[in-house]
């Protein structure tokens, strides 16, 4: 079963809609890459959060409890080999462009990194989810017709808000972690799905030594 189109459009314009979705998953990702300090980008981002939080409680259809309605694995053998392939992607990826950053959290910093196995699903990987795929399918769903243009756009946009790290693996891994992540909400129908497979993709970065494309400012 998979999450249904959103029924937003309803009760809203399609140009109201259009407007709103420029706003938040465009125009606001291009304002934190071209136009904001590092030191306020984290509020931009939890100003996103604020306000999806805002917009889903206003939308027709859409029920904070059906976020939890299905089981946090529907699939064991998609997880599996999500997180083998992740591994191995990451791993050839820190040895081709930073192989003294191999395993560097767990090697000289491993207070950092148990804080980060621990915080990352909850501060970081659960607030996009919100964004990123509850807001998106819940809300501005109907804007695209077919599952596969929905989900190519909201692949799009996650890598779109990842910019202002301004490196190329940053962009590229978020474009197809996008995909993955939306195909887990949009065809497996589970917001808890698509967010432990962002979890533990987090996890995954940060241990083999590849989050060092997502500290902003480290690689510009």
């Amino acid at each position: 079963m998979s999450i249904s189109r959103s029924s937003a459009a309803t009760a809203a314009s399609l140009p109201r809609l259009w407007a709103e979705f420029g706003l938040i998953f465009v125009a606001t990702p291009l304002i934190m890459a071209l136009g904001l300090p590092p030191s306020v980008i984290w509020t931009g981002l939890a100003g996103m959060l604020i306000l999806a939080v805002i917009l889903l409680s206003r939308s027709i259809g859409f029920s904070w409890r059906s976020l939890l309605a299905r089981p946090v694995v529907t699939d064991w053998t998609v997880l599996a080999g999500f997180v083998v392939l992740t591994v191995a992607v990451a791993l050839a990826l820190v040895l081709w462009l930073r192989p003294n950053a191999l395993f560097m959290l767990p090697l000289h910093n491993e207070r950092l990194w148990i804080l980060i196995l621990i915080f990352y699903p909850f501060v970081s990987a659960l607030p996009q989810e919100i964004v990123f795929r509850a807001l998106f399918f819940g809300r501005y769903g109907a804007l695209f017709p077919g599952r596969h243009v929905a989900i190519a756009a909201n692949a799009g946009v996650f890598s779109l808000a990842h910019l202002f790290y301004w490196n190329w693996p940053a962009v590229i891994l978020t474009l197809f972690g996008g995909v993955v992540f939306a195909w887990a909400y949009r065809e497996k129908g589970s917001f808890l799905f698509a967010w432990l497979m962002h979890a533990l993709a987090g996890q995954i970065v940060f241990t083999t030594g590849l989050g060092v494309f997502f500290f902003h400012g480290m690689v510009r």
